[in-house]
């Protein structure tokens, strides 16, 4: 008994060293690929900034800190683009533990999953102008803004993997619902503390803290909660 418990746990222990075998390998391309990109990229995230500032150039302060900017968002991109891979790896490490009906789910959940994510972060992107005009705008009368690029940049990337994360929470509903913890109609019952919970949850999660970015984050949640509600009742018929 022990020993096939001793071999079941190694067998896992090897199925986990090749799905984060798997996944670190996709994230290393990814980033080799992003690297010669990384111009484009930075265009690409400064373009709200210039719009909110009146076309004031980003700066840097220390030496290095170009070629570490160019690093830290190759690394971003590159997660950003192997996210679907990572996902069908966590799925593929789980799926033996789950039911064949369970199993079904795996591929469609893993695609969902990905698509969320890169939906979250566009939608991040298109929100960062209006977050970033009432930020620095608001103390214009008084206070002229000098943001060096580093610390833009950093903000700019929270900012676009908080609503990405943020995006992926139906699918865990879905996923919860698959192995019986939620039904529509709990969920339904639940509706007036779900836009409590995710106020809160976009109040923590956006870097700026400003009313109009929590909107912009908190209202598409909610109608992802809704049609989470309807996916379960008519997909699952729970």
């Amino acid at each position: 008994m022990t020993s096939d418990v001793r071999m079941g746990f190694m067998q896992h222990l090897v199925e986990l060293r090749s799905r984060l075998i798997k996944s670190v390998a996709a994230v290393l391309v990814t980033t080799v690929v992003a690297f010669f990109f990384w111009q484009d990229v930075l265009e690409l995230l400064s373009q709200p900034y210039l719009e909110a500032t009146g076309g004031d150039r980003l700066r840097f302060f220390q030496v290095t800190e170009a070629f570490s900017l160019a690093l830290r968002m190759s690394l971003f991109t590159g997660l950003i683009v192997a996210s679907p891979v990572l996902i069908y790896q966590l799925w593929r490490f789980v799926s033996p533990a789950l039911t064949p009906r369970e199993k079904r789910f795996v591929i469609p959940l893993s695609g969902v999953l990905g698509i969320l994510f890169i939906g979250g972060v566009v939608a991040g992107y298109l929100a960062l102008p209006f977050s970033l005009e009432l930020l620095v705008g608001f103390g214009e009368r008084l206070l002229e803004p000098t943001i060096g690029a580093d610390f833009y940049l950093r903000f700019a990337m929270r900012f676009l993997l908080a609503f990405g994360l943020a995006f992926e929470f139906p699918v865990f509903l879905f996923a919860a619902a698959l192995f019986g913890l939620v039904t529509s109609q709990k969920l339904r019952e639940f509706r007036r503390w779900a836009v409590t919970i995710i106020l809160i949850g976009a109040a923590l999660l956006t870097p700026g803290g400003d009313p109009l970015t929590l909107a912009l984050l908190a209202t598409p949640l909610y109608l992802l909660y809704e049609l989470t509600i309807l996916a379960i009742r008519f997909i699952l018929r729970k």
